[in-house]
């Protein structure tokens, strides 16, 4: 039914346009020649195939329950415009075993530029909640200095607003899985150093599942750099401190992986946006301090394989899933 539907006429559904300016935050999609395309022409062009999925999932959820959530307060927001659209938006499961089980937070990536749940959130989120897994997908702070830092607030913030509505929801406030893409994916690994649950008195996760995740400054660091672009600047936008501190601090997070759950690992070998290595350094550093590692590579396919249907590695939230349900 969605394959046939543009993609204007369902984000201006009345039934979910209040989440519209989530599909790609910071993006204004209705700018662009494909809002008025199909989902079949877009998949077909563009290279967007999952959407449909995730459409469908979340259609059926709002039409049944609340599901979209602000993480801060109105007056939180008029003291600081950036947290005016942070939120989760929960897609639980059918499943009637999911509150026995972990939820999932998932963050999508977009580089911290933007967040991409128009692909890497609610159709992944479709999948896991088939496992039977309940799943809240989060849009953290982006476009703003310091993002990687203040998206460790976000991600409290989302924690502690389960916990707070967890009987609501149906989850275990202190059982929960994170999932993370590219940028996201440093989210959820920052996560487990000292800058993330240790620091705001929270549950550590039960796994951690990084999709080819940004992981270590000092593989930055070798990568080639725009003209009039320093790396100093970059760090210092990003995290605050300069490039060499960043490589030596926890922010380098293969250095810093004592507070890891059980990790699985998913990138594509031709991945043209961020390293390999900084994948193979972590599961290496996992390996190296003892904690349970899955990693899997890919041998064809680039960055943004999303939840990996029709690629090389299509199946991996299953297995994702049978990792963590085989610890």
């Amino acid at each position: 039914m969605f394959q046939d539907r543009t993609l204007k006429s369902i984000l201006e559904d009345p039934l979910i346009s209040e989440i519209s300016k989530d599909a790609i935050s910071k993006w204004d999609l209705s700018k662009e020649e494909f809002y008025d395309w199909t989902l079949k022409d877009i998949g077909e062009k563009v290279g967007w195939r999952n959407m449909a999925t995730g459409f469908e999932r979340l259609f059926d959820v709002a039409s049944r329950r609340q599901y979209y959530y602000k993480l801060y307060s109105e007056d939180e927001r008029a003291r600081d415009p950036e947290k005016e659209n942070i939120n989760v938006v929960y897609l639980p499961s059918d499943d009637e075993k999911a509150a026995d089980k972990p939820f999932i937070l998932l963050v999508p990536g977009g580089g911290f530029v933007n967040v991409w749940s128009l692909t890497e959130g609610w159709p992944v989120a479709a999948r896991f909640n088939k496992k039977g897994y309940n799943v809240f997908i989060l849009t953290y702070r982006v476009s703003v200095d310091l993002a990687a830092v203040k998206s460790m607030e976000d991600v409290a913030r989302a924690l502690q607003l389960i916990r707070f509505r967890s009987e609501e929801f149906g989850v275990d406030p202190d059982k929960y899985i994170t999932c993370g893409f590219s940028a996201g994916g440093y989210v959820i690994c920052l996560w487990n150093t000292d800058k993330g649950y240790r620091k705001f008195d929270l549950p550590k996760p039960q796994a951690c599942f990084p999709i080819y995740p940004v992981t270590s400054y000092r593989v930055i660091r070798d990568t080639k750099w725009d003209i009039g672009e320093t790396k100093d600047a970059y760090a210092q936008s990003s995290v605050g401190c300069s490039l060499e501190e960043a490589c030596n601090n926890s922010f380098e997070v293969p250095l810093h992986v004592e507070g890891f759950p059980p990790t699985a690992i998913f990138v594509a070998a031709e991945d043209e946006l961020v390293d390999t290595d900084h994948s193979k350094n972590l599961a290496t550093a996992l390996e190296e301090a003892g904690i349970k590692v899955r990693f899997e590579m890919g041998e064809t396919g680039g960055h943004g394989f999303a939840d990996g249907d029709g690629m090389s590695m299509e199946g991996w939230p299953e297995r994702a899933i049978e990792f963590y349900e085989s610890l």
